[in-house]
């Protein structure tokens, strides 16, 4: 049994995560922000701001982690262009805090940070599938951040730390804020069939195409890399995490759609509309599945019915 701290652990992956892990027999320890409730599905929940230096040192020598998994962001893009220093502080300054106080307190332990495939950014262009040797051209404030963030990790493993950094791809599922587009289709088909939207589903741009994972392949990729750690091979210091498929987000709601006895009218929303200078985003997982012996095992079409599945659920909730 591993001793895991889990920073976001209230998170839309970090909540699977914890699960997952607890299942499997491991002492989980779920560090949460000050005002979130205590993790349902770790052994112990300690409250701290990443960006409190002097108190996630003292939250990591308490916990006494053999494994951390980093997951503790702000991973909104828009959210990114509306508070970039906030987004700075939390996902650059949060995971120097982080480095430093595995540093002093747990130095043993192996550190696995989650970073994202927006690093790529721009490369995408190229209209080809991405592998961890691509350029990285960020093309937003969370991107940037967050490829700075692998910077220090980077530097620390050069030093000794144990660690390695993912870069996940899109990934979707039960409990995913309506923030993002494919959580936001099923909330509104599932309003729209409890009668309390109109049927018209409002959308942005439809045309883009992304490489697309449920959330919990993409745990079960995080595990089989905690897994690794324990082992004496030599292992990639950064992989993706994708199932290496583009597909459009016109494909994805029609899909929705189909799960659904409702009519709805697809309706333009001028506010959502966000014209991507990325028609298509895709990444190679030959790395991952080389080190490990971890594929995608989730068909899109499951877990878009999970996803409509839940936003039913909390949809009755709500009368």
């Amino acid at each position: 049994m591993q001793r895991i701290l889990i920073t976001g652990a209230n998170g839309f992956v970090g909540q699977m995560l914890c699960r997952k892990l607890q299942q499997a027999g491991h002492h989980v320890i779920a560090l949460v922000s000050p005002e979130s409730p205590e993790s349902a599905h770790a052994a112990e929940s300690l409250h701290c701001d990443i960006r409190d230096a002097v108190g996630l040192e003292h939250a990591v020598s308490r916990s006494n982690p053999t494994h951390v998994v980093h997951l503790a962001a702000i991973t909104h893009v828009p959210t990114s262009f509306d508070d970039p220093l906030k987004t700075w502080q939390t996902n650059v300054i949060g995971s120097l805090n982080l480095l430093q106080a595995l540093q002093r307190r747990s130095p043993q332990a192996f550190v696995l940070f989650v970073s994202s495939s927006e690093v790529y950014g721009e490369a995408f262009k190229q209209g080809i599938a991405l592998d961890e040797n691509s350029v990285c051209r960020p093309m937003n404030p969370y991107a940037a951040s967050k490829l700075a963030a692998e910077t220090a990790f980077h530097e620390n493993f050069r030093r000794g730390q144990r660690g390695i950094v993912v870069r996940p791809f899109n990934h979707i599922g039960a409990g995913q804020s309506a923030d993002f587009a494919t959580a936001s289709f099923a909330r509104q088909i599932a309003l729209i069939e409890a009668g309390r939207q109109a049927p018209q589903l409002k959308v942005g741009n439809l045309q883009a195409a992304r490489d697309f994972l449920d959330v919990s392949d993409v745990c079960d990729a995080y595990i089989a890399l905690l897994k690794m750690a324990n082992t004496q091979q030599a292992h990639p210091r950064c992989l993706n995490i994708c199932r290496g498929e583009p597909i459009r987000m016109e494909a994805i709601l029609t899909q929705l759609k189909a799960l659904s006895s409702s009519t709805i009218e697809v309706v333009n929303d001028p506010d959502r509309m966000r014209p991507s200078d990325i028609p298509s985003a895709f990444g190679d997982n030959s790395a991952i599945r080389k080190a490990t012996d971890w594929e995608p095992a989730i068909k899109l079409q499951d877990t878009l019915a999970t996803l409509l599945n839940d936003w039913r659920e909390k949809v009755a909730e709500m009368a």
